[in-house]
């Protein structure tokens, strides 16, 4: 992987996701509604929240529908009580897949997720399968000279910061992550994204060939209304995805 920023394929998937608005706005607001609902409303005392509302602000969602989202999480209105679970399992060619699921209803996600496998070439693995090979992280994708990104991020607790495309990866502890933020933005750095995500700590080099399996059944578990986040090992060079991107946009 010389050369190549080693969570490069994140921006890709983003660029993905951000082109189904409609399904991102849902999740976003539903991740602030667990939040609120299982640390309070209180944003001094729940980082969480403070994440994904901050997530949702990236995204452009309405203020409207964020303060709603908290309301109906602290049980102010009406709202939903969701289930955090995880399921893992393998696509095309090994790749690992960690699937973050926020649902009312334990049976539908399992029976959904169950037939995005099947149907796309995957197998759906057993609890403890591939979730040993991702590692809960903070990660900023930022905009700025070299040296004022560098002061900042490390003065506000960053573990580790590297350019990729124009841009710097930074690296921080889950906890820390609105902190290194709060540091970056102090110092007029631009933050393009902020989110606690699960990186792998081993990538699967995917091919032009197989590298459409894989994100064919990455999107058709994304398409799913109880799954917040697909986390996946695949590596695709850039060139490859510039091609299917091409083709998708045709």
């Amino acid at each position: 992987m010389a050369g190549h920023s080693k969570w490069a394929n994140i921006k890709h998937r983003k660029g993905r996701q951000d082109a189904k608005r409609g399904k991102l706005f849902a999740k976003l607001i539903r991740s602030i509604e667990s939040a609120a609902r299982n640390g309070g409303a209180d944003l001094s005392a729940n980082p969480t929240l403070v994440t994904a509302i901050q997530k949702a602000k990236d995204n452009s969602v309405p203020k409207d529908n964020i303060d709603r989202a908290v309301a109906r999480g602290a049980g102010d209105i009406d709202g939903v009580d969701y289930i955090e679970t995880f399921y893992e399992g393998y696509g095309p060619g090994g790749v690992a897949i960690y699937v973050q699921i926020l649902t009312d209803n334990r049976n539908r996600a399992a029976s959904d997720v169950r037939s995005a496998f099947t149907k796309n070439d995957g197998n759906l693995g057993e609890p403890g399968s591939v979730g040993y090979l991702f590692e809960q992280r903070g990660l900023l994708l930022v905009t700025g000279d070299e040296d004022t990104v560098m002061m900042a991020a490390l003065e506000g607790g960053a573990d580790d910061v590297t350019p990729s495309d124009g841009q710097w990866e930074i690296l921080c502890p889950p906890g820390d992550l609105q902190t290194v933020r709060a540091a970056l933005e102090a110092a007029e750095v631009h933050v393009d994204s902020g989110d606690v995500t699960y990186l792998p700590s081993i990538s699967v080099a995917v091919d032009a060939k197989m590298a459409p399996k894989v994100l064919r059944l990455v999107d058709a578990l994304e398409d799913l209304d109880d799954v917040q986040a697909v986390f996946a090992n695949f590596d695709i060079p850039d060139e490859v995805f510039a091609i299917l991107e091409k083709e998708a946009t045709a």
